[in-house]
């Protein structure tokens, strides 16, 4: 999309699925890494700059059929995520929540519901997302972050309702950080696990060479996105070279001048 910068996160060893966020060029965001046990499989989180601080935002799927591990680590996210400035979003499959009075029947909503309450989050989204049910559901940290929810018709050939809503952030104009690649602390080990487990040989199956190259590169991209972080770019010194001979010519006048 032109004018905004995509961060992603694809479903290991699959194709399809995954969670994108797309955030405008004018503000300024980088990825962020969470602790390992936080890694969930289909999440992203990113660090917008919002003047002297940050917020982080997050986008989770959590899948109805997760497994147990998986679904403890979406826990953790959001337990570490919510210690800091945070707008988490996203499908959580969590439908038999009462978000209006805070009840729940089943043991994995009800731990849900409990893990949100005790992070001190706030929950946005009161009205149904899919049926009957509040599937899609915003939190944040401080509940003035998040204003205006309105839940829209759903876009596509989705059987989900759109979540419209604003983020209230104070920040500052004009102020453009740069920031690229810090391959020196790439995870490389990662890269080639994460690239093993792709079945190449049924990804690539009667495909041409362009749509060859198109799904490496696109799955390049992503283990780059993923397992490379981001460091700021700082602004290269613009000062000509000085020999130390140089140097010590102007000290040796430098001090005759005080002689005098």
């Amino acid at each position: 999309m032109t004018g905004y910068v995509m961060f992603r996160k694809g479903r290991l060893g699959r194709r399809g699925g995954g969670v994108i966020l797309y955030i405008k060029e004018s503000i300024q965001a980088y990825e962020i890494k969470l602790e390992k046990e936080a890694e969930c499989e289909e999440a992203v989180w990113c660090n917008i700059v919002t003047g002297k601080s940050t917020l982080t935002v997050g986008l989770v799927y959590r899948s109805p059929n997760i497994s147990m591990e998986e679904n403890e680590k979406i826990h953790n996210a959001i337990k570490e995520v919510s210690k800091r400035d945070c707008v988490i979003m996203g499908d959580f499959n969590h439908g038999h929540i009462q978000w209006t009075s805070l009840q729940s029947t089943g043991r994995e909503d009800q731990e849900f519901l409990n893990l949100v309450q005790d992070s001190f989050l706030s929950q946005h989204v009161l009205e149904a997302t899919r049926g009957e049910n509040v599937l899609d559901i915003v939190l944040s940290s401080q509940k003035e972050f998040v204003d205006n929810v309105k839940i829209c018709e759903p876009l596509g050939c989705s059987d989900h309702n759109q979540i419209h809503f604003i983020i209230k952030v104070k920040g500052e104009r004009n102020i453009k950080i740069k920031y690229r690649k810090h391959l020196h602390k790439g995870r490389y080990k990662d890269m080639r696990e994460y690239l093993a487990k792709i079945d190449w040989n049924n990804t690539l199956k009667n495909k041409t060479a362009t749509e060859c190259w198109n799904i490496l590169k696109s799955e390049i991209d992503c283990v780059v996105d993923k397992f490379v972080p981001l460091k700021k770019q700082g602004k290269r010194s613009k000062k000509k070279h000085v020999s130390k001979e140089a140097i010590r010519n102007y000290q040796v006048q430098a001090n005759d001048v005080e002689d005098i």
